[in-house]
């Protein structure tokens, strides 16, 4: 995949995954239960548990890379079926700085209260929300931070119904510092900067993880990470 036009002028490719077979992805760790198949030859992931366990049957599937405090994102999305929600957790690590796995941290299973009130920091992008029907009737992409369930800033959502998803979505999130953007299509979606005051220290590098609500199934590719 050819580098994203609105990467920053010297930054340099450092972490790429087609995502498109189970070799690709076995370094990722799953969070809560979740099937991953390859039936297009990109990542499918979907939840093996009814949507009627409520939190239980959400998954976080995290990638092994781990980020500096300024990098870019590019993946695409193409989802599936629908209800749902798809987020991208970012910037995560433990409350004290920890690695995102560190064992002393508490166990994690999807449920999204650990995440937001656990002992883990990170900024939660939620780019696909077709949950509610009030999601349904009114698309937006939501950027909230956490410890805590902030919700700082948001934005349109361009990507329709999935009966109209008829190719993958290119999504870029850009963080410099503080300086959060995320684009679809090259689309601005969404602009913010974090002070660092109102909700915590601004947040550095760790880990990237893909989180869907059941029954969301979703299909994701081509993953890149840049950096200065």
């Amino acid at each position: 995949m050819d580098k994203p036009s609105l990467i920053p002028e010297g930054w340099m490719l450092r972490y790429e995954n087609a995502l498109a077979n189970a070799e690709d992805v076995k370094s990722f760790r799953m969070e809560g239960d979740g099937a991953v198949t390859f039936p297009l030859k990109r990542m499918r992931l979907e939840s093996v548990r009814s949507p009627e366990e409520g939190q239980a049957a959400n998954l976080v599937f995290w990638a092994p890379y781990e980020c500096g405090d300024d990098y870019a994102v590019s993946w695409e999305f193409l989802p599936i079926r629908e209800p749902g929600l798809a987020i991208l957790f970012f910037s995560a690590r433990g409350d004290k700085g920890q690695d995102l796995f560190d064992p002393l941290l508490a166990p994690r299973a999807g449920i999204y209260d650990q995440y937001h009130h656990g002992d883990i920091n990170a900024y939660h992008l939620s780019y696909f929300r077709r949950m509610w029907p009030e999601e349904r009737q009114f698309h937006t992409c939501n950027l909230r931070k956490s410890y805590g369930f902030h919700l700082v800033t948001q934005g349109a959502d361009p990507i329709p119904g999935t009966a109209d998803c008829l190719q993958p979505y290119r999504l870029l999130l850009i963080k410099q510092g503080g300086h959060i953007q995320f684009r679809i299509n090259e689309l601005p979606v969404l602009d913010w900067t974090d002070d660092g005051t109102e909700f915590g220290s601004v947040l550095g590098g760790g880990k990237l993880g893909f989180r869907q609500m059941a029954p969301l199934i979703a299909e994701y590719s081509n993953l890149q990470v840049y950096s200065p």
